[in-house]
C-alpha cells in the first residue's frame, strides 16, 4: 500500500484503469450465462449499434461484461503503448469509453476512428502520447462505423463484406483525422461550462455524416432498436456489481489516507476543481469514485430505472467526470432539475392533451441526465439555482437532438449540454453575478 501511496498521478490512474477493467472481466466470469460469453461477444461484434442498443439483449450479460473488459484493457494499452501522460481528461475519456462499451462501442468498431487519429498524428508530426485521449474520444461515433461495416445502405444488417469494411475504414479515417482540430476548439464554444467537451465536435461530425450519407443521397435512415429490447435487464446484477466496485474504491481510498475532512473539502469547494487527483490527491479522487458512484446508483434505484445494459453503462459515463470536479455536491441541482422538469411537464402535458413520454425514469431521460451532469461547472460558478435551470433546459432538448445526428452520436447528451451552454452562458454573463462576485459584494 505504501508503494501505491507514492505513485504519481499518471501511474495511479493507470493502475485504477487496470483494476476497473479487471473487475469487469471477473464480473463476466461470475454471470450465470458465462457459458455463452464468447458466442455472445460474437453477436455483439456482428450487430449494429445505433442508439440505444442494449448489449444485454444482443449478446447476454457475460458477453457485455467481457466486451467492457476488453475495451477497458484496449484503452489502457493505448495509454501505455503510446507513453501518454494520464490525467483527469484521460479519466474522462477512459470511463466514457468503458461505459459506452455496454451499448454502442465494441472491441471491433472502436479502431477505425482511432487509426484516423493516428494518421493525423503522423501527418502533423505530433507525439502519439498527446493524442491518446483524442483516440478514445473519437469512439463516441462508433455506431456509425458498425453501420458502415454491417448495413449501409440497406435497412437491415447484411453482415461483413469487403465493401462494408472499406467504407467503415474510410469513414473512420476521415472522422479521426479531423477530430483533433474540433477537440481543441470546443472549449472556446462552451467556455468550459460543459465537462463533456468532446461531445460538440463528435456530435457535429455525426450531424454532417447523417446529412451526407443519408439525407443527401436519399438513403432511408434505419430505425432504432425496438423498445422491447430495453426490457432485458437485471437490477440485481447491476446493483451488486456496482456496489462492490464502488465500495472497494471507498475502502482503498481510506487505506490510502483519505480522511472525511479531505473529501468534505472537495464537496464544499467554492470553485470547480478542474483536476481532483492533481490538486487534492489520488486518494481523494478514488474516494470520489466510490461515493459519487454510489450516489448515481442510488438515484437510478430511487427513480425506478430499468437496469439494462444502457443504464448500466450510463453509471460509468456519468462517473467519468469524477476527476474533473463533478461530485454529489455539484451534481444534485442537475438531478433535482431533471426530476422537477419531469413532474412539471407531465402535469402541463395533461392540460394541453399531450402524450407524455418523458417521465423521470424513461430511458431517454435517464440517458439525458447522465450527460446533464457535465453542466456542473454552472452550479459551481453561479450557484445551485442556475445548475437547476440548466438541467431543465437540457431535459427539454435532449430527446430532440438525436434528430440531428440520426442516433449515431453516443455523446448525444454531451452535445445537448454544449447547446445549452450556447443558449444560457451569454445570458448568465450579462445578467447574473458569480458566487465569488456575490461574496465580494457582501464583504464590501
Amino acid at each position: 500500500m505504501k508503494k501505491v501511496k507514492n505513485l504519481s498521478e499518471s501511474s495511479f490512474l493507470m493502475l485504477f484503469f487496470a483494476c476497473i477493467s479487471l473487475c469487469f472481466l471477473l464480473g463476466g466470469v461470475c454471470m450465470p450465462d458465462r457459458g455463452d460469453m464468447f458466442s455472445g461477444l460474437g453477436a455483439i461484434l456482428s450487430s449494429t449499434a445505433k442508439v440505444s442498443t442494449n448489449y444485454f439483449a444482443v449478446g447476454g450479460y457475460a458477453a457485455t461484461f467481457l466486451n467492457m473488459a476488453l475495451v477497458g484493457f484496449a484503452s489502457l494499452a493505448l495509454f501505455r503503448f503510446l507513453k501518454a501522460t494520464v490525467n483527469n481528461v484521460s479519466t474522462l475519456a477512459f470511463l466514457l469509453t468503458l461505459g459506452f462499451a455496454s451499448w454502442g462501442i465494441n472491441i471491433l468498431n472502436m479502431w477505425p476512428t482511432v487509426l484516423g487519429v493516428v494518421i493525423y498524428g503522423l501527418v502533423k508530426k505530433e507525439p502519439m502520447g498527446s493524442l491518446a485521449n483524442a483516440m478514445l474520444f473519437s469512439t463516441g461515433i462508433a455506431p456509425i462505423i458498425s453501420e458502415m461495416l454491417l448495413r449501409y445502405p440497406h435497412a437491415e444488417a447484411v453482415g461483413f463484406h469487403w465493401a462494408g469494411v472499406l467504407l467503415a475504414l474510410a469513414v473512420g479515417f476521415v472522422i479521426g483525422f479531423f477530430l483533433p482540430a474540433g477537440l481543441s476548439n470546443s472549449p472556446k464554444v462552451h467556455k468550459g461550462f460543459s465537462l463533456y467537451s468532446a461531445a460538440l465536435p463528435v456530435g457535429m461530425t455525426a450531424f454532417l455524416l447523417q446529412a451526407v450519407l443519408y439525407k443527401s443521397l436519399g438513403v432511408e435512415l434505419p430505425a432504432a432498436p425496438a423498445a422491447e429490447t430495453l426490457q432485458v435487464a437485471s437490477a440485481l446484477a447491476v446493483n451488486v456489481f456496482c456496489a462492490a466496485v464502488f465500495g472497494l474504491c471507498i475502502v482503498f481510498a481510506l487505506l490510502l489516507g483519505c480522511t472525511p475532512k479531505q473529501y468534505w473539502a472537495l464537496l464544499t469547494a467554492k470553485d470547480q476543481v478542474s483536476s481532483v487527483s492533481a490538486s487534492m490527491g489520488n486518494a481523494v479522487m478514488l474516494m470520489n469514485v466510490g461515493v459519487y458512484g454510489l450516489f448515481i446508483l442510488a438515484y437510478y434505484d430511487l427513480v425506478g430505472a430499468s437496469f439494462n445494459a444502457v443504464t448500466f453503462g450510463l453509471i460509468f459515463c456519468m462517473l467519468a467526470c469524477c476527476n474533473s470536479g463533478s461530485h454529489p455536491g455539484s451534481v444534485w441541482p442537475i438531478m433535482a432539475g431533471y426530476a422537477a422538469a419531469s413532474f412539471v411537464f407531465g402535469w402541463l402535458s395533461t392540460l394541453v392533451g399531450g402524450t407524455f413520454v418523458q417521465a423521470v425514469n424513461a430511458q431517454a431521460i435517464l440517458t439525458g441526465l447522465c450527460y446533464a451532469n457535465g453542466l456542473s461547472p454552472i452550479s459551481s460558478k453561479y450557484g445551485w439555482q442556475y445548475g437547476f435551470l440548466a438541467a431543465v433546459l437540457h431535459y427539454c432538448m435532449v430527446t430532440t437532438v438525436p434528430n440531428l445526428h440520426g442516433g449515431y452520436c453516443l455523446y448525444n447528451g454531451g452535445f445537448t449540454a454544449a447547446l445549452v451552454c450556447l443558449l444560457l452562458i451569454p445570458v448568465l454573463e450579462r445578467f447574473c453575478r458569480t458566487k465569488q462576485e456575490k461574496l465580494a459584494a457582501k464583504v464590501q
